[in-house]
């Protein structure tokens, strides 16, 4: 099993043994400020490869590389002006930029599932930390076998694929729950291709321009694209609002749900109806309902605004059928 080092207590340790192994070759499960990731060096096809063997992901499903700041993003993207002001804006922080890959920038063909362009992004904390003392991108989608519940702990991790990595780095919780947010940016235009822990209005807002959505069977070009994701094993149902029996209910604050008494167990996302919370508690409450024994999981309606669109966005597809599992 992989040895788990706690930040908080030995962070120059969580440091030092990071660079080691992800300078070896090897995979490190990272806490970020969204969900933990699975870290490799983004320049290494062998790690690359070390990922997509670990997780069970199809190869071409892409991955986000993780930079320390801006100027090593600008060591690996093309980034025009609208770009730049977003990545000033809101990095370091929950938002992934798909930009042209700069040629001969030595990204791994396999990070970016062999297209033009990469997703590159500046996590919070001890991750810009590890990278910058890596010296070199990470690309580290979450750390689950693909297609399950992201992690929000290291112990979420210890129980997926902690016996296929040699070290995880516990920080707690993750403070927003929720992958970043994916944007595509091309000439003038601001394309969401996933929904996250940054509203798509608040971008708006900040840019003056209008945030389009592709069409749901467009191609894969950023990670969490595919229909069916984020899936626990039971089956899940949304907008209840009634339990039938035997079922796990969950809620959204305080709702009135007929027949709730019949359900095998009950969670709460926010007592508060606070969506930031519900965000953060989402994987965390949908693990524990799988775990309730149901065999399906039904959510209450969760209001779609602000963050709500990343948490309808993975509920939708965690109840989508698992065509590609």
């Amino acid at each position: 099993m992989a040895r788990i080092i706690d930040i908080a207590r030995e962070e120059d340790i969580a440091l030092a043994e990071g660079r080691r192994l992800l300078n070896q070759g090897e995979l490190v499960a990272m806490p970020t400020e969204t969900v933990y990731g699975l870290a490799a060096d983004a320049t290494n096809p062998d790690a690359i490869a070390k990922i997509y063997a670990a997780k069970g992901r199809p190869a071409f499903n892409p991955l986000i590389c993780h930079m320390s700041d801006l100027a090593m993003a600008e060591d690996y993207a093309v980034f025009s002006p609208l770009a730049r002001r977003l990545a000033e804006a809101y990095w370091p922080g929950p938002m992934t930029l798909v930009l042209p890959l700069k040629e001969n920038a030595g990204i791994a063909p396999a990070a970016t599932a062999g297209l033009p362009t990469v997703g590159v992004r500046v996590p919070k904390g001890f991750a810009g930390k590890l990278i910058a003392r890596t010296g070199r991108p990470l690309a580290a989608p979450s750390a689950n076998t693909s297609g399950k519940i992201s992690p929000t702990t290291a112990a979420h991790v210890e129980a997926d694929l902690g016996d296929r990595l040699q070290l995880i780095l516990d920080a707690g919780p993750a403070e927003v729950g929720v992958e970043s947010t994916i944007l595509k940016i091309e000439n003038d235009a601001i394309t969401l291709l996933r929904p996250g822990g940054i509203a798509a209005a608040e971008v708006e807002m900040l840019t003056g321009r209008p945030v389009l959505r592709p069409a749901r069977k467009t191609a894969i070009v950023a990670p969490g694209m595919m229909v069916s994701h984020y899936a626990p094993t039971a089956t899940v149902r949304l907008d209840a609002t009634r339990v039938e029996d035997g079922e796990a209910l969950v809620l959204f604050g305080p709702q009135t749900i007929e027949n709730a008494y019949a359900a095998r167990a009950t969670f709460q996302l926010s007592e508060t109806s606070d969506l930031a919370e519900a965000a953060s508690r989402l994987y965390d409450t949908m693990k524990l309902a799988d775990a309730s024994g149901a065999r399906v999981i039904a959510f209450a309606p969760v209001p779609k605004d602000g963050i709500g669109e990343a948490i309808n966005d993975r509920l939708s597809r965690a109840a989508a059928p698992r065509k590609e599992d």
